[in-house]
């Protein structure tokens, strides 16, 4: 089968290695993309060592960040079209041995599923993640999979990810799950959890105060994805993919008033992200 991988990266300079080391790359019939997106340190530089110019690993240094931008680049532009399968993963994640190759197999050996999700393998929260990503048929964008038949829909259609979307994991599920159609064409079965393919991250250690500054951050992150996930449920229900704005920022003008900030401490975060909101639309 012919496989294409993609790694997402943004100021990874310290994890890249790491990730890097997790893959496969000397498997000569898989492409292996590094998108090193909007980062100013020294990602690119370990990446391009790492590769240690093998044909089959290339590095694209692309300027412009944001993950969901980065995304659609991948799909629409450095994809062949006839890629059996299509891995994608984060460049801070460490990918636990065997994974690539058991993503491709469930794909192959559940033709239903547009999408396989891999598993997490550390973290305080692991089993509830892995039993939530089995019985929800959710993605973490740490590690999943698509088919090259889905990927080849979505490239026909045209369509991509809002660029301003802060996670690609849960539309490209919502996207898996109603096969390109709105939300009332949902069906799980499309989504598989793949048991033999898992990733470890970072853990979060609240002593170091860089990790505090990160947290805090991604929490603020969290806030925005949480406001717009309801217009994205909005949109996926009334039209469906096509629906979707190049930018949702184009639309918090209408949705901002109707949002308020939940209860404390969640509701802190939620105030960050509304201003940020206001300040974008």
């Amino acid at each position: 089968m012919k496989v294409a991988v993609a790694i997402f990266a943004h100021q990874e300079e310290r994890r890249i290695g790491a990730c890097l080391s997790s893959l496969p790359l000397d498997r000569a019939e898989t492409i292996f993309h590094i998108l090193v997106n909007g980062s100013t340190d020294a990602t690119a530089d370990r990446a391009r060592t790492r590769a240690g110019g093998r044909s089959n690993v290339i590095v694209h240094d692309i300027a412009a960040g944001g993950k969901s931008r980065t995304w659609n680049h991948f799909i629409h532009a450095l994809l062949t079209g006839d890629e059996d399968a299509v891995v994608l993963l984060d460049g801070d994640a460490e990918i636990v041995a065997g994974s690539v190759d058991a993503l491709v197999e469930t794909l192959k050996t559940c033709p239903q599923a547009n999408a396989v999700a891999g598993m997490p393998v550390n973290g305080r929260q692991v089993e509830l993640y892995r039993r939530n990503l089995k019985i929800e048929g959710g993605l973490f964008g740490d590690l999943y999979a698509l088919s090259g038949r889905f990927v080849g829909m979505i490239r026909a259609r045209g369509l991509r990810l809002p660029d301003d979307l802060i996670g690609d994991d849960g539309l490209v599920a919502a996207w898996a799950h109603t096969d390109l159609q709105t939300d009332h064409g949902w069906v799980m079965e499309r989504v598989a959890a793949c048991e033999a393919a898992g990733f470890a991250c970072e853990p979060v250690r609240l002593t170091q105060p860089s990790t505090w500054r990160m947290q805090y951050k991604r929490m603020i992150n969290y806030s925005v994805r949480f406001y717009q996930n309801r217009i994205i449920s909005d949109i996926m229900a009334r039209e469906g993919p096509d629906g979707l704005p190049p930018r949702l920022g184009a639309l918090y003008g209408e949705w901002l008033p109707r949002f308020r900030p939940r209860p404390l401490p969640t509701g802190w975060f939620d105030r960050k992200a509304l201003a940020r909101m206001r300040a974008a639309a």
